[in-house]
């Protein structure tokens, strides 16, 4: 490697950051995925419902090389040795081969393999690395900033339980930031709304809950009944979040996404084929 270094600092946050060009996509919670849609003031949404252990395809572009993928966990055992059927995500891959690069984050540490390098970082300490290209900032049990080249930004949120939680464990959020670098053959279950998506919604009628109305999407050819409901943005608040009104589409997605879901399934977290 030609330059390093390495930037200790005190104190920083995501609370500033604004998304660059393109969509502003992101994925949090059990887990659910939020496309907003900055033309119609609006935003999609919908879950996916696999096996902790399952590795899902987020990102994929084969034109700059950079690919996201993210390791499903499950809760843990609830009484009489049943487990609940919510999943979260637990650990990320992120892949640059352009940088020769591999970044995993988990609920306990950022590894970094930066050519032959490797570097192991803990979530209990504030530190940012500057190193051909690669800009990364951990604060202190809160996200990593993640900056590859010009263009490729994002953040993830650690999202953590009160200890011994009977239930639940530390989860991670994932979130866009920057997305205008990415080529038009972008993929994966993020990376196919970065340069957009179109719908019509009409029809939309009450059901027993006035506060989330049906509706007819018009989306990819596809006539599907969905419903309004709202999920949260925790890049402002990591605890709380802010709410997103959104249409959910069921069904993991069907008729939004290209293909059926099974078909994001990776073999591993650095898996780039």
């Amino acid at each position: 490697m030609t330059s390093s270094r390495c930037v200790m600092t005190s104190s920083a946050g995501a609370g500033g950051e604004k998304s660059g060009r393109g969509e502003l996509l992101w994925i949090d919670s059990d887990p659910h995925f939020v496309i907003q849609v900055p033309e119609k003031k609006d935003a999609l949404c919908f879950n996916i419902q696999e096996a902790p252990g399952v590795v899902l395809n987020l990102i994929k572009d084969p034109v700059i090389g950079i690919t996201v993928n993210g390791e499903l966990i499950g809760n843990k055992k609830v009484s009489g040795n049943l487990e609940s059927n919510q999943t979260y995500f637990g650990k990320f891959g992120i892949i640059n081969t352009g940088m020769d690069l591999k970044i995993e984050v988990n609920t306990d540490k950022i590894i970094v393999w930066n050519g032959e390098k490797k570097m192991i970082f803990s979530w209990q300490e504030t530190i940012r690395i500057s190193e051909n290209g690669l800009d990364l900032l951990i604060n202190k049990k809160k996200n990593v900033l993640l900056s590859m080249g010009e263009g490729a930004r994002f953040v993830i949120i650690l999202h953590k339980v009160w200890k011994n939680h009977p239930l639940h464990k530390d989860f991670l959020g994932f979130y866009t930031l920057d997305s205008h670098r990415f080529s038009t053959r972008a993929h994966g279950l993020l990376g196919q709304f970065f340069h957009g998506i179109d719908y019509e919604i009409s029809n939309v009628h009450k059901i027993s809950d006035p506060q989330k109305p049906d509706a007819t999407m018009f989306v990819k050819n596809n006539m599907l009944t969905v419903n309004r409901g709202v999920q949260k943005d925790y890049r402002m608040d990591a605890r709380d979040g802010s709410k997103v009104p959104c249409w959910f589409v069921h069904h993991d997605g069907h008729g939004l996404i290209d293909g059926n879901h099974s078909d994001y399934i990776v073999p591993n977290l650095f898996s780039t084929e």
